[in-house]
C-alpha cells in the first residue's frame, strides 16, 4: 500500500519536468515530481515558458478585442482601480473568460485573500511592505512589487522580459492574422514557430533552444503524450517525426511563407484535430496525460513565492488566471486539487519543514482530493493519484516510522499534520484505490488504526535499538552498571516521554497508542532480557540489578497500558496479552535456586570430608565438642548471612528452599556424627544354650576354670585409649556434639527472624507464618543423642566391663564373687561421663548406662552360663548386691532421681523374688504358665519355650532359666526328663 522513497533535490534543468520553485531553494530539497517522465528532453525552463505561453494565450479577452501589449518600463506606472472579488478556495470560480481579470488588471493588498482564509493561511502582505508605489520614508526601500497580475506571473513563472515581449508580439501576430480564434483551436508551438523566422531572433543559439523547444513540445503533446493514442501507420505521425528528427540535424526553416513549415503545419494540424468522438472541437497538442500535468504544475508553482516559498498574497487572482488554462491542458477541479495540494505539501518540505501554515493547507486540501477520489474511476487520474499520494505517505511514513529520530519538543507541532497528512493519503490509496481492499470491504478495516500502530511499533523500535547503543557507550569502568540496568532505566523515561509527548497526538487516530507502545517496549525489552536469562549461569550482584530493574520496568509499563485502556472495549485485555510477564522474580528465584544448592552441594561435601577425618578428640577444646561441629555451623551462619546479603525481593518467599537445604545439611552431619558407633543391640551378648546345675559336684568352687561365655571381653575400666574413635571420652565428645548443634538450632532459627526483619523487602508480620524451625536436624539430634548415650551404655557395660559381668561377678563362689568389683569399675566410668557430658544430656547418658547394667546384672543371674549356679540362700546376698548397685546411681542423692532408678529396676525387683522361690513352686508356676499358653502337646512333654528377652516372673523362659541355674536336685531333674538339658556346654 505504501512505500519508502529517497528525498532528492530538484534539478532545474531534469528533464521530467521537476516544480521550478525547486531552483530558488537550492539549500533545501524537495520531493521528486509524482508524474511520470515525459520520455523527452524538455528542461524545467522550456516547461515553465511553454506554460507561461500558454496562460498569456489563454488569457485574452475574447471578442474582437485585441491583446494589449504592455512593456516592462510601462508596467511599473501601475493601473488603477479597485481589485475584483477574490475566488473561493475549495474550487476556482465558474465564471467565463469574458468575465475574469485580464492579465494587466491591477493588484492591490487592500483585500484579504479568501482563498488564504479557507486554507488557513495568514496574508503576509503586512510584511512584505505597503502597497505599490509607497516608497515610504525608512532608510531601506523594500522591493518593488509587481503592479498587474500579468507582470506577477512573469515574475513567478521567471520569465525574462525579452521573452516576455516575443511571446506577447507573437501573440499579437497570430490574433491580428486569425480574428476571433480562440487559443483552444490554437497549437501554439506551431504558431509561434510561424511566427518567427530566425532573424527575429539575433543570438542563433537562442533561436536554435527556442526552435528546438517548441518541436520538442510538438513531439510530447503529439506523438509521445497524445490525448488520442496514434495508430502505428498514421502518415502524419510518421511526416512529424521525419521533420523534428530532421531538425535536430539542420534548423527548420521558420516563418509564415516557408514550405517545410507548410508541411510542418499540415502534419501537425492532422494529428492535432483529433478527438475521442470524432468531431473536432479543438486542437489537442497539450492534453495529453502527463504533459499537461507537467505544463500545469509549472503554473501552480507560480502561487507560491519564489523568495521564501510562502502562498502569495494574489493566490485569488493567480488561480482566476490558471483556470482559464484548464481548456487547452486538459485539466479539471479534480486534477487542480491535487496538483494544488502535492504543491503545498512539496513547499512545506521545502521549507525544512517549519511552515506550519503550508502543511495545515495541504491538509485541507488533501481532505479535497479525498473526496474527489471518491467520485471517480479515470484510469488516468487514479494513476497520477496513487503516485502523488504515493510519493506524499513515502515522505511522511519515512519520519513516522521513525519519529522520534524526527519529531521533538522543538518541532512536535508539526507531527499532528504530518500524521494526517500521511493518514489520509493511505486511506484513499487503501480504501478508493486498492482493488484487494474493494474485494474484502465487507471485513471491519481501520486504516487509519492500522497505519497508526505501524508507526508506534517501527519508531520505538528503532528507538529501542538506539537506546541499546546509547546504553553500551555509557556503561565504563567508571560506571560498572550492567548494560541491561541502563537499557531498563533508559527504556522507562522513553516510555514516559512517549505517554506525554507522542501518544496525545496519535491518540486522535489510534485510542490505545500509549499501550500499543508500551506493549512494543515490553516486548523489545523482554527479548533482550531472554538472551540475558538464557546465558545466566550463577547469581551475581549484576544479575539482580538487571533482573530488579526488568521488574521495575515491567511494572511502569503495564501500568501505562492499564491506565490508557481503561476506557477500552475489552479493557485492555488484548494488550495485557501482548505483554507476557517477564517472570524476572522467577529468573532470580531460580538462580538463588542454584545459588542456595551450590551452597548446600559445598557445605555437605564438606561434611562427608571432615566427618571421615574426625578423631572426636575431648582435648580438642574445653566445651568437649567437635571442632567440626563449630566449623559446620559456622558455615551454616555464614551462608545464612549471604542469603540475607542478596540483592533480592524475596527473601521470605526462597528461605524455605535455604532452611530445608541447610536442614538437611545438618541432619547429614549429625547422621554421620553418630554413624558407626553402632546401638544397643550391637553390644548385647549372644545368650549361651540352655543348661541345668550339675547337683553334688564342686562347680562352685572351680574359680580356676575358663568360662565358655559371653562373646564379648575387655580390660577396660573407663580410662581407654584416646585413638578409640567408640572409647567412652569419644562417645562423650559425640553426645556433647549432638547436643550443642540442638543447642544452637535455636540460635539459628533467631538469626533468620532478625535476618527477615532487616532484608530490604521486609514487612512488619514477614515471620509471620513462616515456619523457622530445622525439623530434620532437630528430631535427628533427638533420635542421635538417645541412640549414643543406649550405645555408650551398652559398650561400656557389655564390651569396657564384660570381663567383669562374664569373668568375675558370681563366679564359682558367690559370697567371694560379689557386686563390689563391678561397682569399682563403674565409679570412673560415671566420674568420666559426669565430668565430661554436657549436663542438658548427663542424666540421660547416666540413666542409659543404669538400665544397661541392670540389664547386666539380669543377664548374670539369668544367662551367665554353666559356670553359674544359684541356691535359694544365694537370693538375699544378690537382692543386697542389686541395691548396692541401684545406690550407686542414687548416690546419696546426688545422682539420678529416686523415682527414675526405682523405675527402671522394676524389672530385676520382679525377677528377683523368683530367686527365693522353691523348685517345685517354681516347675508348677512353669506347668501353668505353659497349659495357658496352649503349647503343650502332651502332658509328659513340654515344648521349649522361646526366648524373648522380656524377663518377667510370668514368663515361661524367664521361670525356666531360673530354674536352670538352681543349684537343686528338684530342678535339675525336671530339666533332665522334660528337655533332656546337659550340664555343660
Amino acid at each position: 500500500m505504501s512505500r519508502l522513497f529517497r528525498e532528492s533535490r530538484r534539478d532545474s534543468s531534469s528533464s521530467n519536468g521537476s516544480s521550478a520553485a525547486a531552483a530558488a531553494t537550492a539549500s533545501t530539497g524537495g520531493l521528486p515530481s509524482p508524474f511520470p517522465d515525459l520520455g523527452v528532453p524538455l528542461s524545467a525552463a522550456d516547461l515553465r515558458e511553454a506554460a507561461y505561453e500558454v496562460l498569456v494565450a489563454s488569457s485574452r479577452t475574447t471578442g474582437g478585442k485585441p491583446l494589449t501589449y504592455i512593456p516592462q518600463a510601462a508596467a511599473s506606472a501601475g493601473g488603477g482601480g479597485g481589485p475584483a472579488s477574490p475566488a473561493s478556495a475549495s474550487s476556482l470560480s465558474s465564471a467565463n473568460a469574458s468575465s475574469s481579470p485580464s492579465l494587466q488588471r491591477s493588484l492591490t493588498s487592500a483585500a484579504a485573500s479568501k482563498m488564504k482564509k479557507a486554507l488557513g493561511l495568514r496574508s503576509s502582505a503586512s510584511s512584505k511592505g505597503g502597497s505599490p508605489g509607497s516608497g515610504g520614508g525608512g532608510k531601506s526601500v523594500p522591493p518593488r512589487r509587481p503592479a498587474t497580475v500579468g507582470e506577477l506571473m512573469r515574475v513567478q513563472m521567471r520569465v525574462s522580459e525579452p521573452a516576455d515581449a516575443r511571446i506577447r508580439r507573437g501573440l499579437l501576430r497570430i490574433a491580428a492574422s486569425q480574428l476571433g480564434r480562440r487559443a483552444e483551436s490554437m497549437v501554439l508551438p506551431l504558431e509561434f514557430l510561424q511566427q518567427f523566422k530566425a532573424s527575429d531572433i539575433p543570438d542563433p543559439q537562442e533561436y536554435e533552444a527556442w526552435q528546438s523547444r517548441n518541436l520538442k513540445l510538438l513531439e510530447a503533446g503529439l506523438l509521445v503524450h497524445p490525448l488520442v493514442p496514434l495508430n502505428k501507420s498514421d502518415v502524419s505521425a510518421q511526416r512529424l517525426r521525419q521533420i523534428i528528427r530532421g531538425a535536430y540535424d539542420r534548423p527548420l526553416e521558420t516563418g509564415k511563407n516557408s514550405e517545410s513549415m507548410q508541411v510542418l503545419r499540415s502534419a501537425v494540424m492532422s494529428l492535432a484535430g483529433r478527438s475521442d468522438d470524432g468531431t473536432s472541437d479543438g486542437c489537442h497538442w497539450a492534453d495529453g496525460f502527463p504533459l499537461n500535468l507537467h505544463l500545469y504544475q509549472m503554473l501552480v508553482e507560480a502561487c507560491f513565492d519564489n523568495d521564501d516559498g510562502t502562498v502569495v498574497d494574489e493566490i485569488d487572482e493567480v488561480m482566476e488566471l490558471l483556470k482559464k488554462t484548464w481548456g487547452i491542458l486538459g485539466i479539471n477541479q479534480m486534477l487542480h486539487n491535487l496538483c494544488f495540494a502535492w504543491a503545498l505539501f512539496n513547499h512545506f518540505v521545502m521549507s525544512g519543514q517549519v511552515d506550519i501554515e503550508l502543511l495545515s493547507a495541504a491538509e485541507n486540501q488533501l481532505a479535497e482530493v479525498a473526496k474527489d477520489a471518491k467520485t471517480t474511476k479515470d484510469p488516468n487520474y487514479s494513476k497520477v493519484l496513487s503516485s502523488t499520494l504515493s510519493s506524499i505517505m513515502g515522505w511522511t511514513e519515512k519520519r513516522l516510522l521513525a519519529y522520534h529520530e524526527t519529531f521533538n519538543t522543538s518541532n512536535i507541532e508539526s507531527m499532528q499534520g504530518i500524521v494526517s497528512i500521511g493518514v489520509s493519503a493511505a486511506r484513499v490509496l487503501v480504501e478508493d484505490i486498492s482493488h484487494e481492499y474493494r474485494r474484502r470491504r465487507k471485513e471491519e478495516t481501520d486504516v487509519a488504526r492500522s497505519r497508526i500502530e505501524t508507526y508506534i511499533r517501527s519508531s520505538l523500535r528503532t528507538a529501542f535499538a538506539q537506546r541499546m547503543e546509547e546504553a553500551d557507550s555509557k556503561r565504563s569502568s567508571r560506571n560498572p552498571t550492567p548494560v541491561l540496568s541502563i537499557l531498563a532505566k533508559d527504556i522507562g523515561d522513553l516510555a514516559i516521554k512517549e505517554k506525554n509527548l507522542y501518544s496525545p497526538i496519535l491518540k486522535t487516530w489510534h485510542p490505545l497508542a500509549s499501550g500499543v507502545a508500551v506493549a512494543t517496549l515490553h516486548s523489545c525489552f523482554g527479548n533482550e532480557l531472554k538472551q540475558f536469562i538464557a546465558g545466566l549461569t550463577e547469581l551475581t550482584p549484576d544479575t539482580v540489578q538487571v533482573l530488579k530493574a526488568a521488574d521495575k520496568l515491567e511494572k511502569d509499563l503495564v501500568n501505562i497500558a492499564v491506565e490508557d485502556s481503561v476506557d477500552s472495549d475489552d479493557g485492555g485485555k488484548s494488550l495485557i496479552r501482548e505483554m507476557p510477564p517477564y517472570e524476572a522474580e522467577n529468573a532470580i528465584a531460580n538462580l538463588v535456586k542454584v545459588w542456595i544448592k551450590e551452597r548446600i552441594d559445598r557445605l555437605k561435601g564438606w561434611v562427608d570430608r571432615t566427618l571421615k577425618q574426625e578423631t572426636w578428640n575431648p582435648a580438642a577444646n574445653r566445651e568437649n565438642i567437635a571442632p567440626s561441629c563449630v566449623e559446620m555451623l559456622r558455615m551454616v551462619g555464614e551462608t545464612l548471612d549471604a542469603f540475607f546479603q542478596l540483592p533480592i525481593p524475596m527473601h521470605p518467599v526462597l528461605l524455605p528452599d535455604l532452611m530445608f537445604g541447610l536442614d538437611r545439611s545438618l541432619q547429614l552431619f549429625v547422621s554421620k556424627a553418630k554413624s558407626g558407633c553402632g546401638t544397643r543391640n550391637s553390644f548385647m551378648p549372644q545368650l549361651p544354650p540352655l543348661t541345668r546345675c550339675e547337683v553334688g559336684s564342686n562347680i562352685l568352687f572351680k574359680k580356676k576354670e575358663k568360662p565358655q561365655n559371653p562373646q564379648y571381653r575387655g580390660s577396660q575400666n573407663g580410662t581407654t585409649n584416646g585413638s578409640d574413635p567408640l572409647a567412652l571420652p569419644q562417645l562423650c565428645v559425640r553426645l556433647n556434639t549432638l547436643q550443642f548443634v540442638r543447642g544452637e538450632l535455636e540460635n539459628l532459627e533467631k538469626k533468620i527472624k532478625t535476618g527477615l526483619r532487616n532484608v530490604e523487602s521486609a514487612q512488619a508480620d514477614v515471620t509471620d507464618g513462616l515456619d523457622i524451625k530445622f525439623e530434620l536436624c532437630q528430631t535427628a539430634c533427638q533420635e542421635g543423642i538417645q541412640q549414643l548415650c543406649e550405645t555408650t551404655a551398652y559398650k561400656v557395660t557389655f564390651y569396657d566391663l564384660g570381663h567383669v559381668l562374664w569373668d568375675i561377678l558370681y563366679i564359682g563362689d558367690i559370697a567371694s564373687s560379689r557386686i563390689e568389683i563391678l561397682l569399682r569399675e563403674l565409679d570412673p566410668i560415671l566420674e568420666t561421663i559426669s565430668g565430661m557430658v554436657h549436663n542438658k544430656v548427663r542424666n540421660r547418658a547416666i540413666t542409659a548406662l543404669m538400665k544397661a547394667t541392670f540389664d547386666g546384672f539380669l543377664l548374670v543371674l539369668l544367662a551367665g552360663g554353666p559356670l553359674r549356679a544359684f541356691t535359694r540362700q544365694d537370693s538375699q546376698i544378690i537382692e543386697d548386691d542389686f541395691k548396692a548397685l541401684k545406690d550407686l546411681f542414687l548416690a546419696d542423692g546426688d545422682g539420678l532421681p529416686e523415682e527414675l532408678v526405682d523405675k527402671a529396676s522394676s524389672q530385676v525387683k520382679n525377677v528377683l523374688p523368683l530367686l527365693r522361690t522353691d523348685s517345685e513352686s517354681l516347675i508348677d508356676r512353669f506347668k501353668r504358665m505353659m497349659a495357658e499358653s496352649n503349647r503343650s502337646g502332651a502332658k509328659n512333654r513340654l515344648p521349649l519355650p522361646p526366648t524373648t528377652g522380656h524377663w518377667s516372673p510370668n514368663e515361661p523362659n524367664t521361670v525356666l532359666r531360673v530354674l536352670c541355674y538352681r543349684y537343686d536336685e528338684t530342678a535339675t531333674k525336671f530339666l533332665k526328663k522334660t528337655y533332656n538339658l546337659p550340664k555343660k556346654i
